[in-house]
């Protein structure tokens, strides 16, 4: 998924991403329980033949307001509302990365 801002920065979001990121509160406390940042995805089972999991992808998205977005996944997980403004925080480049890690955009 590609966001132009209203201040001319883009950004791309891939769906596993997306996925991995969903500020939803059961996925958020997983991600907490696991000391996993969101975006950063589940760690494997270490097994030696490890089951075949599909590749998030996205079966639907709805506006929510003017203020999010949400998305059906297809491992059938709904609940997740992406804001704008998380949205724009978690933005994946190195700009936007520097600038949290310096305190500039909160």
């Amino acid at each position: 998924m590609d966001i132009e801002w209203k201040d001319g920065h883009r950004t791309h979001y891939s769906f596993q991403w997306l996925r991995d990121a969903c500020p939803c509160a059961t996925c958020e406390e997983d991600r907490k329980k696991e000391g996993r940042d969101a975006g950063e995805p589940e760690p494997r089972p270490a097994t030696l033949l490890p089951m075949y999991k599909e590749p998030a992808r996205a079966v639907s998205a709805h506006g929510v307001g003017k203020y999010a977005i949400t998305f059906k996944w297809n491992d059938g997980h709904e609940s997740g509302i992406y804001s704008w403004d998380y949205l724009r925080l978690m933005c994946p480049c190195e700009e936007c990365r520097q600038r949290v890690a310096s305190g500039q955009m909160q």
